[in-house]
């Protein structure tokens, strides 16, 4: 503590006589601020749930463990020495996945630590931004993190600009939300113009294709008629030609008749 004190007074001595001139400090409440935003609240309750939930398979796996040893300590002396050696080999093996796992859930590189990281940083970020935003506006020298390691012996409220903080975060909150609103009206317009468009072509496509099979019906309709017309044509002319051959007939019996009366006159 002795240490961390000294820390803090050289780091205010150093910069006060390099600067030559009053530094502007002020502080914040780090923690106050992470449970005051709802997306660190929502995060830290899924690793929470994550954590619970890792804790249980631990848990089971201990209490696998614990009856495998109660057991063996039960049968020993019932068991060969093969049998003991071969359980307690059992065991062995039992409580170095327990460990691995251990280290794989809670370890320096596990998935607690890459689930924090992904949940709890994104928050993170935007309080350190929000914090050097006003630190540049408002032109403040050094700000203090009072739920961080260095300790603040003494502190006035009037130099605590967490609330200044959370209301840039929120005021950021704010404007995102603006912005994606913005974003989602206007793809709804480029979706409704598309839908639009698309309609359109699917209306166009739908006259071309009804003129289409006007068209089509229309020739067929021109074609049977030619086609009626050529038959009824064909057919007055085979009538004709009936009519024809029929005097042809007449004419040519009335010869043979005329033939035949001068041939019986002359006799």
């Amino acid at each position: 503590m002795i240490r961390k004190i000294t820390f803090i007074l050289t780091l205010l001595v150093s910069t006060t006589l390099v600067a030559q001139k009053p530094q502007k400090i002020a502080y914040i409440d780090m923690q106050y601020i992470l449970d005051n935003v709802p997306e660190y609240v929502e995060a830290e309750a899924r690793l929470k749930a994550k954590v619970i939930t890792w804790q249980q398979k631990l848990d089971a796996i201990k209490s696998e463990i614990e009856v495998l040893k109660t057991d063996l300590s039960n049968e020993k002396a019932l068991l060969t020495d093969d049998l003991i050696k071969e359980k307690e080999e059992d065991i062995e093996i039992k409580e170095l996945d327990l460990k691995n796992l251990q280290a794989a859930y809670f370890g320096p590189n596990g998935d607690m630590f890459f689930l924090r990281q992904q949940l709890v940083k994104p928050v993170q970020d935007q309080i350190y931004n929000a914090v050097q935003e006003i630190a540049v506006a408002k032109k403040y020298d050094i700000v203090f993190d009072k739920s961080s390691d260095l300790i603040m012996l003494y502190s006035n409220g009037q130099y605590d600009i967490s609330e200044l903080v959370l209301s840039k975060i929120v005021k950021g909150r704010k404007i995102k939300a603006i912005e994606e609103k913005k974003e989602e009206r206007i793809q709804a317009q480029e979706e409704a113009k598309i839908k639009a468009q698309t309609k359109a072509e699917a209306k166009q496509a739908k006259n071309e294709a009804l003129r289409e099979r006007i068209r089509l019906q229309n020739e067929a309709r021109a074609k049977k008629r030619q086609e009626a017309i050529k038959a009824k044509q064909e057919l007055r002319k085979q009538r004709l030609e009936e009519i024809d051959r029929i005097k042809a007939e007449k004419a040519g019996k009335v010869q043979q008749e005329q033939d035949t009366t001068k041939t019986d006159s002359s006799k």
